[in-house]
């Protein structure tokens, strides 16, 4: 599912933990909140989370979002 990319950063982080289909919506729906996030796509089997947003997001609302989900960001992969 490719959208055209017309204005945004693509940042993809490695995250611990997500194991199903739940994992990967409940690390979308807390990163789906910070401000300026246009898009999360999450993926339990790879350990990768796909965020695209407006601007370069600051790593610690994104780790402080992941850990809320209860899973553990590992940093950009």
């Amino acid at each position: 599912m490719t959208h055209g990319t017309t204005a945004g950063t693509t940042t993809v982080y490695r995250v611990t933990g997500m194991t199903c289909g739940h994992c990967e919506s409940a690390v979308g729906s807390e990163l789906s909140a910070l401000p300026g996030v246009t898009s999360v796509r999450a993926d339990a089997s790879a350990g990768q989370v796909t965020v695209v947003s407006g601007g370069p997001l600051d790593d610690e609302a994104v780790r402080a979002a992941v850990d809320e989900a209860g899973y553990e960001l590992v940093g950009r992969a």
